[in-house]
Parts: C-alpha cells; sequence; structure tokens
C-alpha cells in the first residue's frame, strides 16, 4: 500500500520486522515472503492489484508487497504477518499452494531478514556490530550473518560482483552513494519497491527510498553480489 509520509511508511516497516525472524526458519519455508522473486510471486501480486490493493505485478516480494498481503489477511480474518502461506494462498488465488523453493531466493530472504532485524541501531562511524553500525559496517555483518563475505569498506565493497542498471534491481543488491569524498562512500541493501535499507549517519539503520533527491543526486551504481 501507499503511504502518505515516511514516518508511516518506516513504522509500518519496522512493524513487519517481527514476521521475519531468522528462528522462523522452518515456517518460512512454507511460506512466500519479502525477498521472493519470481512468476509466483508476480501472481499474487496481480491478484492483489485485481482487488483493488496498490500492489505492482513485478515478481519482487517488497514492502508494498507485504503491506498489501496484512491487508488481505486482515479482510480474510486471517493472522496478518504479511506472508503468503497456505491459508492465505487459498484465500487469495483459490488453489493449492506450490512448494517454495529455498534455492538463491532463500538466500536474498535470509540477506532481508538479517537486514530488516537491525532497523533502528544506532549510527557509529567505524561501527561493525548491532551496538552501532557505520553504513559498510552494517553491509558487512548482514551478509556475513547470510553466509556471505564482503569486504569492509564502501569503496571496496563497490568493486564486488557485478554491475547491475537500477532498473534491474531486485532485494539483496547493494545500491552505492558518493556523499561526502569521491567514489563511493556510502552503501546500503536493496530491499524492493524502489527503497533500500542502510546505517544513515543522522538516522542509524533505516529504509529510504532511492527518489529521494538527495538519493537521486549521489547515486552511482549498483552491484549483484548473490
Amino acid at each position: 500500500m501507499k503511504f502518505k509520509s515516511f514516518s508511516k511508511f518506516l513504522v509500518a516497516s519496522m512493524v513487519a520486522v517481527s514476521s521475519f525472524s531468522v528462528s522462523n526458519s522452518v515456517a518460512d519455508a512454507a511460506a512466500f515472503q519479502m525477498g521472493d522473486q519470481g512468476i509466483e510471486v508476480a501472481e499474487i501480486q496481480g491478484q492483489l492489484a485485481s482487488l483493488g490493493y496498490d500492489v505492482a505485478a513485478d515478481g519482487d516480494y517488497g514492502i508494498a508487497t507485504v503491506e498489501a498481503v496484512k491487508a488481505f489477511q486482515i479482510s480474510q480474518g486471517l493472522e496478518p504477518d504479511g506472508n503468503v502461506g497456505e491459508a492465505t494462498y487459498a484465500a487469495l488465488l483459490g488453489k493449492s499452494m506450490p512448494e517454495v523453493s529455498r534455492g538463491s531466493n532463500y538466500i536474498y530472504r535470509r540477506v532481508i531478514q538479517n537486514a530488516m532485524q537491525y532497523l533502528g541501531v544506532p549510527y557509529v562511524f567505524g561501527g561493525t556490530t548491532p551496538y552501532g553500525f557505520d553504513c559498510s559496517g552494517y553491509v558487512q555483518y548482514v551478509f556475513a550473518n547470510a553466509g556471505i563475505s564482503l569486504p569492509r569498506t564502501a569503496d571496496v565493497q563497490y568493486e564486488v560482483g557485478m554491475a547491475v542498471s537500477k532498473s534491474e534491481l531486485v532485494p539483496g543488491d547493494l545500491v552505492f552513494f558518493s556523499t561526502y569524498t569521491y567514489g563511493a562512500s556510502h552503501v546500503g541493501i536493496y530491499v524492493g519497491d524502489g527503497n533500500f535499507i542502510h546505517a544513515s549517519s543522522s538516522r542509524g539503520v533505516t529504509i529510504s527510498p532511492l527518489s529521494q533527491p538527495y538519493y537521486m543526486q549521489t547515486y552511482i551504481g549498483s552491484r549483484r553480489v548473490m
């Protein structure tokens, strides 16, 4: 669903975190959720859109899809967790849910889950732990918890993986900005729906839209490291 202000968007995002605990990995295997991509996700989104929910059928299960699913679940008397499990899938599409792959999508999902857990953690220059992160320390920590090793600093992280255009971004891709110095000096993780999560020097770990003027002006590129 669309948000009238960024503050409402951030509150909704933080509420959604409770649905993405790594300890729920067994349940996660039997549900479509944030970070998933593919034709099955697009089908879910298409049906939601046909029912009047404000979500694009782009095949990326981002925050807007989570909010649309939660609204649908409330309308059906289901638990509003934002995930599409068997009950939600049957109510929405009128058929049995297919098996959810735990292949490459699972790695993307782990990264997004890990990233969302630290919303609100304060910014600390040089920080690399949940007591305080800087931008690249946060990205390195999140990916390490998903089993992926990245360099420590944003400029070196910008050399890892393959370049992707902004139009090709999928959840889990890294987005880079030239802020206080030339080259890649800020980095975040794309979470879908035109938004990324990052350790902001002014707000700590937060979610921001790529369409925000400051980030549009300082964006220099994206990398896919998975």
